[in-house]
């Protein structure tokens, strides 16, 4: 596998736009189980010193950019380019809106697979999509010579064992960007995965949007809140996925 000094030797300028989806956050669940505003202030309070300490270097980050990189909490299960336990964080992002849907509809679908007595929402779900720039003068293309001899490691759909050894060689190096093909979006997809929070171009995202999902049983749809173009709507049939 790759050294740290031979990845260190491969590093170049790398920068773009970043598009990453999360739960609906214009709407706070806690104040659904309180009756005053006062009340749901305290209650975020008290669950925001629950949480695990940000990393120094991120504390004057917009929360939906530091939230990954949150320190000292055990990672329950381990991902492409992080180690399950108490690792350092991992910014997960895609080049497309599209890719990055795709990317959380696995997720999902991988849910309920592996709890199978849990019923579908029969309702459609509402979710955060916003974007973030990123610069960085130690990136690594995955999907580019030399590292492309290698794309059956990287595009494993389950198997992470060797690309979180190669995260690891990776952060050793100094290396804070890797750009890789999405294994959920084939054909279409370039994911990346920041490993360092200097790597954001500003503090904050630089778009946020509104989308809609609904997931059934043969399909999974998203639509952008007031679409109006045909790349604000796609959907993804339940078995391009492998699960």
């Amino acid at each position: 596998m790759w050294t740290p000094t031979a990845l260190a030797s491969k590093a170049c300028r790398r920068s773009g736009t970043a598009w990453r989806v999360v739960e609906f956050q214009h709407t706070a669940a806690t104040r659904k189980v309180v009756d005053t505003k006062s009340d749901q202030e305290l209650l975020e309070d008290i669950l925001e010193a629950t949480k695990p300490p940000v990393a120094l270097d991120t504390e004057d980050l917009h929360y939906l950019l530091k939230t990954p990189f949150r320190y000292n909490a055990p990672y329950p299960v381990g991902s492409r380019f992080r180690r399950a336990g108490s690792t350092e964080g991992v910014f997960y992002g895609s080049k497309r809106v599209r890719t990055a849907l795709a990317e959380l509809c696995y997720f999902r679908l991988r849910f309920y697979n592996e709890s199978p007595d849990t019923l579908l929402p029969r309702h459609q779900e509402q979710l955060t999509v916003f974007s973030v720039g990123y610069s960085t003068g130690l990136g690594i293309d995955l999907t580019q010579p030399p590292f492309v001899k290698d794309r059956t490691i990287w595009t494993d759909p389950s198997a992470y064992e060797k690309t979180q050894t190669f995260a690891d060689s990776a952060r050793e190096a100094g290396i804070q960007l890797i750009l890789y093909e999405s294994v959920r979006d084939v054909d279409y997809g370039l994911n990346l995965a920041l490993l360092s929070p200097t790597a954001f171009k500003s503090k904050e995202p630089i778009t946020t949007q509104t989308w809609f999902f609904y997931l059934s049983e043969v399909e999974a749809n998203f639509e952008r809140a007031n679409a109006n173009r045909h790349d604000e709507q796609w959907t993804f049939k339940r078995d391009q996925f492998s699960i």
